[in-house]
């Protein structure tokens, strides 16, 4: 995977004055204590932490992308653990909601399940998802044309899974795509080069915060 300082490319280089910060999955079931832990992902909380302060300090959007299991609208994967009874993120939980770490107020279920943004601030956003891309049975598309985005940094659990199905997704859709390599648990050297095959780049968390500029976006009514 190139490391977008050393990416020539003008249609791939990220412009972080019109990015959007993507955090997939990061709920309390998946951190340590929580009922599905994810090898990594309680280590990588205080670089993603790092990401959504300073794109709250800018004023640049935010999307916390969530996991809801309810009724059998559950991965094939998963439904036979689900139907068992594994109680993994059910819609309001504690263990679905985002990690307090990040300071996400309560997840409004009723809103999500009905496929609609929950509103954090006017530039933050809580989105459910049905199943691994955030882009998938969902308005992110959507919310991010209206918003001018054209650069998605992408941050979350469980790299293989959702923020990888989601990087692919993003780049299907002509965004430029920048993986917090240090702020996203279960990657490694592999995926990143396997995903600049496709012309995603990669960042540290330090190098993200140090480059960001106030958003240069304007939202579309």
């Amino acid at each position: 995977m190139t490391h977008w300082r050393q990416n020539a490319d003008p249609f791939l280089a990220p412009d972080l004055g019109r990015s959007a910060l993507l955090v997939v999955d990061m709920q309390v079931d998946f951190v340590d204590g929580g009922t599905a832990p994810i090898p990594g992902t309680s280590a990588v909380l205080p670089a993603i932490a790092r990401l959504v302060d300073a794109y709250r300090e800018s004023a640049a959007p935010i999307v916390h992308v969530v996991r809801l299991y309810a009724g059998d609208d559950v991965d094939l994967c998963r439904r036979r653990v689900i139907a068992a009874g594994l109680g993994i993120v059910g819609p309001g939980t504690a263990g679905s909601q985002v990690a307090p770490e990040l300071g996400v107020p309560p997840l409004d279920t009723e809103c999500l399940l009905a496929g609609r943004l929950q509103a954090v601030s006017p530039t933050e956003m809580v989105l459910f998802k049905p199943r691994w891309s955030a882009f998938y049975r969902t308005d992110l598309d959507d919310h991010l044309r209206r918003w001018r985005v054209d650069t998605v940094v992408i941050a979350g659990c469980n790299y293989a899974n959702c923020p990888r199905a989601t990087t692919v997704d993003a780049s299907a859709r002509d965004y430029r795509v920048l993986v917090a390599a240090d702020a996203i648990s279960g990657v490694d050297a592999r995926h990143l080069e396997e995903a600049g095959r496709i012309g995603v780049l990669h960042a540290e968390t330090d190098e993200i915060v140090a480059a960001l500029q106030p958003p240069e976006l304007e939202v579309i009514s």
